[in-house]
């Protein structure tokens, strides 16, 4: 199992609720999630990473008017990326089913 980064796997998880998106939409999708904010150039860092493990596409988007005639990248999860990602939840799933309340030295939570 490759090792996913945390923000990989939640833009990971973005990018599966979506046929295909662009970096502000998972910008968006993010700070609804996660109530914190989150930069385009680190979603790009992230997306272009996950290219290169074979995780995720792209493509560019026709040019529009609103964009001054740019193009935006458009982004979507591919099957590596699913089931590199289910393999990670899979395990975190058998790991909290191990889990019991712990102790803590200053308490119990």
């Amino acid at each position: 199992m490759e090792a996913i980064g945390p923000l990989e796997e939640i833009i990971l998880m973005i990018l599966l609720q979506n046929d295909e998106c662009h970096g502000v939409e998972i910008a968006q999708s993010y700070e609804s999630v996660m109530e914190k904010t989150i930069s385009l150039p680190a979603i790009h860092v992230v997306l272009k990473r996950m290219e290169k493990k074979g995780w995720v596409e792209s493509r560019f988007g026709e040019p529009t008017a609103q964009r001054g005639g740019r193009r935006k990248r458009l982004y979507w999860a591919t099957p590596s990326g699913y089931y590199a990602i289910k393999e990670v939840q899979e395990a975190k799933t058998k790991l909290w089913a191990s889990i019991v309340q712990p102790k803590f030295k200053y308490g119990i939570i």
